[in-house]
């Protein structure tokens, strides 16, 4: 009997992570590390703070912070599998990169958990 792997769901979150992070992590870049600070765009603290507040713009903060951990995850797993040729190490390998992006997670989770 073949065993089932997780593999097909990872292959999943790397794809849709590298998507998110072509697509939509530049947005961000620009718009708060370069409109921001130049003055381009002059946004309140207070409508920071009350656009943060909206449940749909932390789902959406906290999907776009996982899908890029995981993609990270996955990239970095398959480096050190194919450029130093460590696939003796799988378990360990595995438990580092994709307990990273957990963590990441569910430390991206607390914090938007504790926005006022």
């Amino acid at each position: 009997m073949s065993q089932k792997t997780m593999e097909p769901f990872l292959w999943t979150l790397f794809s849709a992570g590298g998507v998110v992070a072509a697509l939509v992590i530049p947005i961000h870049l620009f718009l708060f590390g370069l409109a921001v600070p130049l003055g381009w765009v002059h946004p309140s603290y207070e409508h920071l703070l009350a656009l943060l507040q909206h449940p749909l713009t932390r789902v959406y903060l906290f999907l776009v912070c996982t899908l890029a951990l995981f993609h990270g995850a996955h990239r970095f797993r398959y480096t050190l599998y194919d450029g130093l040729q460590i696939k003796h190490l799988n378990e360990v390998i595995n438990v580092l990169c994709y307990g990273g992006a957990i963590v990441g997670s569910v430390l991206t989770i607390y914090l938007l958990w504790r926005v006022p």
